[in-house]
């Protein structure tokens, strides 16, 4: 394996065209079990990066010590050249695979956060809930919703404040075709606006359909960082091609 810091021999220095994340020596250690071990990564301000990995690699972690929602055990994270903190974090945004949402309607799901932004723009709920496809459903509690349409609604209550980082934890995990499609165009059509996304997905359909660039994990360790094409026509860690061939990682 070649250190993701490093120039490939094609020329390509992942995270080198234009820095927005930069990660050195980040640990994360929950009792006796070390979750992120020694991770280094440079990721581009821009485009779509697919987190993948087996269960356990450290994927769900790696997105909440880089959202600041839990602290690192050891080393840094920064974001334009800014170490991480609440402000940071406040310019990014974090959707789960299970959406929480308030027990509120559509609309009100929305307005929430944008008074607890301070965010003053009769225009914008609208604006947002036809990005997503829920215009028509404004006024329907949120609870009530299909997976898929929670789902897009977390991903509404997520771009309402133009993150300039999207974080998504396999968001489309048990939803239906129909419904991952149409998460995935609204992934797409944030990346095509400037939203940096960081996309965790199991489904390596999706990865190829979705990624600018791939972070392998296994075992809380970064094993690969390579442009899509090159991880997915010959990755170079022994992890990964097993992973990709739908074999059992131990």
């Amino acid at each position: 394996m070649r250190d993701s810091a490093l120039q490939r021999s094609d020329g390509w220095t992942p995270g080198a065209e234009n820095v927005g994340l930069h990660v050195e020596g980040l640990r994360f250690e929950h009792g006796p079990h070390r979750l992120i071990d020694t991770l280094n990564l440079s990721l581009g301000a821009e485009g779509i990066t697919v987190v993948m990995g087996p269960n356990g690699a450290g994927k769900s972690v790696l997105l909440r010590l880089l959202h600041g929602l839990i602290a690192p055990s050891a080393g840094h994270i920064s974001w334009n050249g800014v170490r991480l903190d609440p402000e940071v974090a406040q310019r990014h945004a974090l959707v789960f695979q299970k959406p929480v949402l308030l027990r509120r309607s559509v609309a009100a799901n929305i307005d929430f956060l944008l008074h607890a932004r301070g965010i003053r723009d009769p225009d914008l709920r609208r604006k947002t809930l036809e990005r997503v496809g829920l215009q028509d459903m404004s006024h329907h509690p949120a609870r009530r919703l299909s997976g898929g349409e929670q789902q897009r609604l977390a991903l509404a209550r997520a771009l309402v404040t133009s993150p300039e980082v999207l974080m998504l934890d396999e968001p489309t995990a048990n939803l239906d075709p129909a419904a991952v499609q149409l998460i995935e165009r609204i992934v797409k059509d944030s990346a095509a606006r400037g939203t940096k996304i960081l996309f965790v997905t199991h489904d390596i359909g999706q990865a190829r359909r979705l990624a600018d660039d791939v972070v392998f994990l296994h075992k809380g360790r970064l094993t690969e960082h390579s442009r899509a094409d090159r991880f997915f026509d010959a990755p170079e860690s022994a992890a990964a091609e097993s992973y990709l061939a739908g074999e059992i990682i131990t």
